[in-house]
């Protein structure tokens, strides 16, 4: 594994859990990211589950940097024992090089943002799945161009530095050719939004790929560019 790689992202890792306002959320973030169960990681830190689970819940005090290194260290240890295939994947994440005519915006946030007041901001209805959920980020999408010219490996270059994000695609006529693009690749999002779309015209296809996929589906007629503008100028409230 390469060490510069490795530690671009123990630093993007640590660096997110310790300023969050929310570092046991980010904690669960990165942990479920690397498909972790919170078992294994307690024990190749020495700790009972129950610790992980506390600082996870937000019930102990949040870690200290020192403890915060040791617990991503161990995380990045345990996927290069199985042949560190989600750094590598992160790594593909983080190098977008994707053009501006295909990504029209992109954020991540240090804190979990409820999906249910991402929805309500960008006037969204609910097409498939649960708003109970929380996300870490956004990619807003020209969907034609991304679908005619990314390959499923540059597909995954969508999704910033998290895949708990949304993804919003731009112009849709009936969301199935997001849906289906997505289903041929290793990385889904926690939630798909077709914009430009009412729920009547949402190809049928769409939740039932949503279900396979486990994502949750919206879709919005706020135009884009105020879908944007919205997005960068809210201030999330928790």
């Amino acid at each position: 594994m390469k060490s510069g790689l490795r530690h671009q992202l123990a630093e993007k890792m640590a660096g997110e859990i310790t300023l969050s306002d929310a570092p046991g959320q980010a904690l669960k973030k990165w942990r479920m990211c690397f498909d972790i169960p919170a078992n294994v990681l307690a024990e190749r830190l020495g700790v009972s589950p129950s610790v992980i689970s506390d600082y996870e819940g937000g019930r102990r005090k949040s870690p200290g940097t020192a403890v915060v290194g040791k617990i991503v260290d161990t995380i990045l240890t345990v996927d290069e024992e199985s042949g560190g295939k989600c750094i590598q994947k992160f790594a593909t994440i983080a190098n977008t090089g994707v053009e501006d005519d295909i990504i029209y915006d992109i954020h991540d946030y240090g804190n979990p943002v409820p999906l249910r007041n991402f929805s309500d901001a960008i006037g969204c209805s609910l097409i498939h799945g649960s708003l109970d959920q929380s996300i870490f980020g956004y990619t807003v999408i020209n969907s034609l161009n991304a679908i005619l010219n990314l390959s499923s490996n540059e597909f995954n270059r969508l999704y910033g530095w998290s895949t708990e994000r949304a993804l919003i695609f731009a112009d849709v006529s009936l969301g199935k050719s997001p849906m289906v693009a997505i289903r041929v690749t290793p990385f889904k999002p926690r939630c798909v939004v077709l914009q430009g779309i009412t729920g009547e015209h949402v190809d049928p296809l769409v939740p039932l790929l949503a279900e396979r996929d486990r994502i949750t589906v919206l879709c919005t007629m706020m135009p884009v560019e105020q879908i944007i503008n919205k997005l960068r100028e809210e201030q999330w409230s928790v």
